[in-house]
């Protein structure tokens, strides 16, 4: 009896559902069984975060304002994703972007408008976003760096950066020795829908994305090629596509993408700098497996956004009505990321059982 594994040349709607709906399903299982262990109810932890998200209004409008900057992060990610090229530095990007929109709101926008400000704070927290998601792709084609390295160490770089200016040149003076920068002028900041933290501008921007980033793959030329480099990169060669150019074309739009997220994030939430955790919850991370759910198609992301979303904001409620950390939400997506990596492995693959000796 032989055991080979062949790869399977096409997986039907129907069929892809019911393996991602199994891996899903075997991911909770998993994630069950843990709090198990923890001396937790599995059942009643499951029906906590969903509750605590989804069942009162104060969930959903929460909800709905963290699935913000994971719709943006998703919908980027599902471009270079497309081009088979694996960014993990989302998380990074993000916070170039707040960087470059808090650059922005302390030295520029006090002498503007609102109206003014708002999107030239967006165009410069896009273009920090996109310049940091640009040097994995330099470092790829000019000396073969591994982008999957180079853009998770890029993170780590953006974290030290971020917490070096705030606990030094950018500290606010009017911060009383905390390390933040000083607060955003008032025409710096993204309002607010009235009782809610939900910055309708930066949502606009996110679901304009989803349309724009599903014409661009599917739509464009640019898409074509960014596609067909993700099939196969020698074909890409021999059909006269030049990877480097469209590689940098998906980064940079995936960067700019996250930026926005930052701007979205500081402008509107925190109204300063501060430390990156306290800045961004792991969006850059969830966003892989927001934009990995959602098959890399933009727009199914906002649905996988508002599910992760949920998750988070329900994770919140773990510590308080059960006793388990709030990090418990992170071994949760983890788990559930590894779930959909299995299921990527079966939709592409096929174990085959042939009989007869070896």
């Amino acid at each position: 009896m032989r055991v080979q594994i062949e790869r399977r040349l096409e997986a039907g709607m129907a069929f892809s559902a019911a393996v991602i709906g199994l891996a899903l399903a075997g991911g909770v299982l998993v994630v069950g069984f843990l709090f198990l262990l923890k001396g937790a109810d599995p059942l009643q932890v499951i029906v906590e975060v969903f509750s605590g998200s989804f069942g009162s209004v104060y969930g959903l409008k929460e909800t709905l304002a963290k699935a913000i900057p994971l719709v943006l992060i998703g919908v980027g990610l599902c471009i270079p994703f497309q081009a088979k090229f694996w960014n993990i530095g989302a998380e990074g990007q993000l916070l170039a972007g707040a960087v470059a929109a808090t650059w922005y709101a302390l030295n520029v926008a006090h002498a503007l408008p609102l109206w003014v400000n708002l999107p030239l704070m967006m165009l410069s927290g896009a273009l920090g976003g996109a310049l940091w998601s640009s040097i994995p792709v330099l470092l790829k084609e000019r000396f073969g760096v591994n982008e999957v390295i180079a853009t998770l160490m890029l993170n780590y770089i953006a974290f030290e950066l971020v917490t070096l200016l705030v606990v030094g040149p950018w500290r606010g003076a009017t911060q009383q020795g905390y390390p933040y920068t000083d607060d955003f002028p008032l025409s710096a900041r993204i309002p607010l829908l009235p009782g809610t933290r939900i910055h309708l501008f930066t949502l606009v921007v996110a679901l304009v994305a989803v349309g724009a980033a599903w014409i661009i793959l599917y739509r464009t030329r640019l898409g074509y090629e960014v596609r067909v480099v993700g099939e196969s990169r020698d074909a890409a060669r021999y059909a006269g596509i030049h990877t480097g150019p469209v590689l940098l074309f998906a980064m940079a739009l995936s960067g700019a993408l996250a930026g926005l997220a930052g701007v979205g994030e500081v402008a509107a939430i925190h109204y300063h700098l501060s430390y990156p955790a306290n800045i961004s919850a792991g969006y850059g991370f969830t966003g892989i497996i927001v934009a990995w759910l959602a098959r890399r198609n933009p727009v199914l992301v906002p649905l996988t956004a508002f599910f992760f979303a949920g998750i988070a904001v329900g994770g919140d409620a773990l510590q308080i009505s059960v006793g388990l950390p709030a990090s418990t939400v992170q071994v949760f997506n983890g788990i559930l990321l590894l779930s959909l990596v299995a299921a990527e492995f079966f939709l592409n693959y096929r174990i085959v059982i042939r009989s007869g000796r070896i």
